[in-house]
């Protein structure tokens, strides 16, 4: 039994273990080789994420989701690609909307260059994965297409806020299915599919996707408040001094506008909607959440969509790699805490 990807995930059938070690150092070949460009310092960019590792989620659902069909179809391992090269291209971005400093433990690529480099680089990856994405047919453009739609209308929707008379949670849920499930329901989708997969199969690892990609965000919402430095790969608090308002910071929210709110509710909420980019004042906001319900709140609704998650498993055959992505659902809760 050998630990395979994310959270020290174990797969216990020696040859499925072999099939995802394989898929994924291809996958891993395969990154290496799309950022590549005849300009140096474009390819030091581009490489910059990449070599800093990562968990490669996303390329272990595509591994396991073609255990279903042929795992060494030809158009399993450049989907993979696909995804991840989106997903990476994606980070770039994000660091500048959220003016991060750190990204998987080393200076993201805004603070080590400048704005324009990573926004471009970003634009570049993606250009990567549009070009092995047209090899493997009209279908997986549709597919990646539609989810890309979903992923920037997520992260619109995160900019603009909740309508007016719109829940906040319920906002917050439906951005993160757009901004993080979008993707890795494709690449649970691509895995199957590529792999000849039945249409049966492909749609349970669709759903399945989407779910425990809430989770996955869901449980990183907790990580940013409830870990250190080494653990998430980013500087706690992040989202907290940029205020952006996650799942436990809306719970903290919603308790404190509620009859049963205490003064240290609304004492908490006072100190997040103010200048957190004083590190004492943040220091101070990380403490008093990591002791408050809310976070707690946080971690039972992770634990929520992974169970859901490991429920649309229910369909498909019993072999090991349902019992190893029903194993992710586990890990993902565990990463909460």
């Amino acid at each position: 039994m050998t630990v395979v990807g994310p959270f020290g995930l174990s797969v216990r059938d020696k040859a499925v273990e072999a099939d995802v070690l394989a898929g994924l150092a291809a996958v891993e070949e395969g990154l290496i080789e799309a950022t590549k460009s005849d300009v140096p310092f474009i390819t030091e960019a581009a490489q910059h994420l990449v070599r800093a590792g990562g968990k490669r989620f996303r390329p272990l659902l595509a591994m396991l989701g073609a255990q279903f069909g042929d795992p060494h179809a030809p158009g399993v391992v450049p989907s993979a690609v696909v995804v991840e090269l989106t997903h990476l291209a994606t980070l770039y971005h994000d660091d500048v909307m959220d003016e991060a400093d750190v990204r998987r433990g080393v200076p993201s690529a805004n603070a080590n260059w400048d704005n324009s480099v990573a926004v471009l680089t970003g634009d570049f990856l993606f250009s990567r994965a549009s070009h092995i994405l047209a090899d493997l047919g009209p279908e997986a453009v549709r597919i990646q297409a539609q989810a890309f739609e979903r992923l920037v209308t997520g992260q619109i929707l995160e900019t603009a806020g909740p309508a007016e008379g719109h829940d906040a949670i319920d906002h917050y849920l439906e951005v993160i299915a757009g901004k993080t499930g979008s993707l890795i329901a494709v690449a649970g989708r691509f895995g199957a599919m590529m792999s000849g997969a039945d249409e049966r199969t492909v749609s349970v690892l669709t759903q399945y996707g989407e779910r425990i990609g809430v989770a996955f965000q869901l449980a990183d919402d907790v990580l940013d408040i409830a870990s250190d430095e080494h653990e998430s790969g980013k500087t706690p608090g992040t989202d907290l001094r940029e205020g952006i308002a996650t799942l436990p910071v809306l719970y903290l929210r919603a308790r404190a506008a509620s009859r049963d709110a205490t003064p240290e509710d609304r004492e908490l909420c006072a100190l997040l909607d103010g200048d957190l980019g004083d590190d004492g004042r943040l220091t101070e906001a990380l403490a008093a959440l990591r002791v408050h319900p809310a976070l707690e709140q946080a971690r039972r609704a992770t634990v929520r969509y992974a169970d859901e998650a490991r429920e649309m498993l229910a369909p498909l055959p019993d072999n090991a790699a349902k019992a190893a992505l029903a194993g992710l659902c586990t890990a993902v809760v565990d990463r909460a805490g």
